[in-house]
């Protein structure tokens, strides 16, 4: 299965940051949140990843292309223009980056990559938080219930999508969060059956409002109920709490054996 991460905003909450490269791409311990979200999945077996790009979509690209640079020792003849690069470390991993509009929503990035995933099941989450899920559970209990899309569901005190959970996990309505409202939220890392994209409909689709209150509508949203570590980096603050975790080698996410 494939693993679909949204990275197209310009994440304006984060300014100070984002406006030298996209958020996905800020970085927690020297390497972007969207390298340690791939290695959580990576940890799992799912190598197979799609980016769904927008905003300074060639920054993206280039540092996936230039990876070796990064994570090897390397030497550099000025003369030849030679590089040799020693002791190589490389993820097995396969990444496609998709180009999805400056300005696409959710829902329009996500029905843009189609041609990507094909008629299979696949994963998808954003690309700016941090999770110590176990992707297999996730995944087994997506299987278990044969509805359309399964998300995570986290209680924290956030500015997310509210979700009214039932019996077994169904989600019986979706709505946006409001102050001081301590119901379960939308963490994102989701599994979505091929069927999802009957319910988008253009770049202008909001993947949080209209599809996810229709699949809830119609009995085809099921919560998957996380009771550990989850974070998001919408700001500054959050950034340097999760760079604090990593450098005091207490960051619950990095499931994962150097």
């Amino acid at each position: 299965m494939k693993a679909v991460f949204l990275a197209g905003g310009a994440g304006t909450r984060i300014s100070e940051e984002s406006q030298y490269r996209p958020k996905p791409m800020i970085e927690i311990g020297g390497m972007p949140i969207l390298w340690h979200i791939m290695k959580l999945y990576s940890h799992y077996g799912v190598n197979d990843f799609i980016v769904c790009a927008g905003y300074k979509q060639q920054y993206i690209k280039e540092w996936f292309a230039n990876y070796p640079m990064y994570t090897s020792d390397v030497t550099i003849s000025l003369e030849t223009g030679k590089i040799t690069v020693h002791q190589t470390h490389a993820e097995p991993w396969n990444v496609t980056v998709v180009d999805t509009g400056l300005n696409t929503m959710t829902g329009g990035r996500i029905r843009r990559i189609r041609p990507f995933v094909g008629d299979e099941p696949f994963y998808m989450t954003y690309g700016d938080g941090v999770c110590d899920i176990n992707i297999s559970d996730l995944l087994a209990f997506h299987q278990s219930h044969g509805r359309i899309a399964t998300l995570t569901s986290v209680i924290q005190k956030q500015q997310k999508g509210v979700l009214d959970i039932g019996e077994q996990g169904s989600v019986k309505s979706f709505r946006e969060k409001q102050a001081n409202d301590g119901a379960a939220i939308n963490a994102g890392f989701m599994v979505l059956q091929p069927e999802i994209f009957e319910y988008l409909d253009g770049d202008a689709c909001v993947f949080e409002t209209t599809p996810l209150e229709r699949l809830a509508a119609e009995g085809q949203l099921m919560s998957y109920r996380h009771t550990g570590f989850w974070q998001c980096m919408d700001t500054l603050r959050e950034k340097e709490m999760l760079e604090s975790m990593w450098a005091r080698g207490v960051a619950p996410w990095k499931v994962w054996q150097d």
